[in-house]
């Protein structure tokens, strides 16, 4: 982003996916973005998972009644970088728009819950994994690594990213805001678990704007009564299916600059001014003047965990350091 410009149009975007449809969900998030980009919109946040859509069929099924879901949400999940991010890139480009988008990513056999940043140029500036899936999410998602806890640089700004109960994890929040984030980007699967689900997000995302004098976009997913009754012909199962949305756009300080938003699909809408950051980090500053190293410092393991490494350097350097020996003979 030009250091000239301070202030931008950043919304966190409410949809209904289309269920198990990858393609169908993808026109949905073009179609958004063409209209981010017709209203001078510079930054857009879209719900957890949003393609092809949230494992809600976990959260209301026994283990055993969902393998064929399972599958089909596999064969409808998305290859990163592939199809779909080449779509979601152009149409992020044509807008000149910063888009964080949540995917059921495809890798190999397994699936992961992924963020995906797209700068304004349409490339993709970073990639992260959920490091903990949550209770019910453990059955459909593997782990990701701290490759992806860190902070990334965009068109508007430092962006950092965390998913769902990923903001009850104090220390990858502070990773992130040790990095200087500016604007923090999160969001919630929504439609789920009902008003309180509502009210632990306005408290995890009105705190982590506090604590990092970061502004926060958050999205959440909604699902419409007919999805509901897809997921879950129980009445006393789908009626869980129901509330946790908590979309909107919060300042530095604490409070909704837009939002949070009622059932239903829309937008929150708001103008940044990243100047406000300053003046809140003037009061407090967790990574700064608030903090105390010489009692509490965070340690980082950012490698990546790769299941196959190469030896080959390894048997390399052995062999030359013997042949140094022999020289020596």
């Amino acid at each position: 982003m030009d250091q000239k410009e301070k202030t931008l149009r950043a919304a966190a975007i409410q949809l209904s996916p289309v269920l198990l449809d990858r393609d169908g969900t993808t026109e949905k998030v073009i179609k958004t973005i063409e209209k981010c980009g017709q209203e001078d919109i510079r930054l857009a946040v879209f719900p957890e998972t949003f393609i092809p859509n949230y494992p809600y069929f976990a959260w209301v099924n026994p283990p055993a009644a969902i393998a064929d879901l399972h599958g089909k949400l596999y064969d409808q999940a998305v290859d990163v970088p592939g199809s779909v991010t080449e779509a979601i890139g152009k149409a992020a480009e044509r807008s000149n728009t910063v888009v964080v988008l949540g995917v059921n990513e495809r890798d190999g056999g397994s699936l992961y819950n992924t963020q995906i940043i797209f700068n304004s140029d349409g490339s993709i500036v970073g990639k992260r994994r959920k490091i903990m899936p949550t209770f019910h999410e453990r059955m459909v998602w593997g782990w990701g690594d701290g490759s992806g806890l860190k902070v990334f640089d965009t068109d508007v700004g430092r962006i950092g990213a965390l998913i769902c109960w990923e903001h009850y994890m104090p220390l990858a929040r502070y990773a992130l805001i040790a990095e200087g984030e500016e604007i923090h980007c999160s969001h919630f699967p929504g439609s789920m678990a009902g008003d309180s689900m509502s009210q632990q997000i306005d408290a995890a995302i009105r705190h982590h704007a506090m604590e990092s004098g970061a502004f926060v976009v958050n999205a959440t997913g909604w699902l419409t009564d007919k999805q509901r009754s897809e997921i879950s012909q129980d009445e006393s199962l789908s009626k869980y299916l129901k509330g946790g949305n908590c979309t909107g756009i919060v300042a530095p300080y604490g409070l909704y600059l837009a939002g949070p938003l009622p059932e239903g699909e829309d937008m929150a809408v708001a103008e940044i001014d990243l100047k406000a950051i300053v003046r809140r980090k003037n009061v407090l500053d967790t990574v700064g003047h608030y903090s105390r190293p010489d009692i509490l410092r965070l340690k980082i393991d950012r490698s990546e965990r790769n299941i196959v490494e190469d030896m080959d350097q390894d048997f390399e350097e052995i062999e030359d350091k013997g042949q140094d020996m022999d020289d020596k003979k």
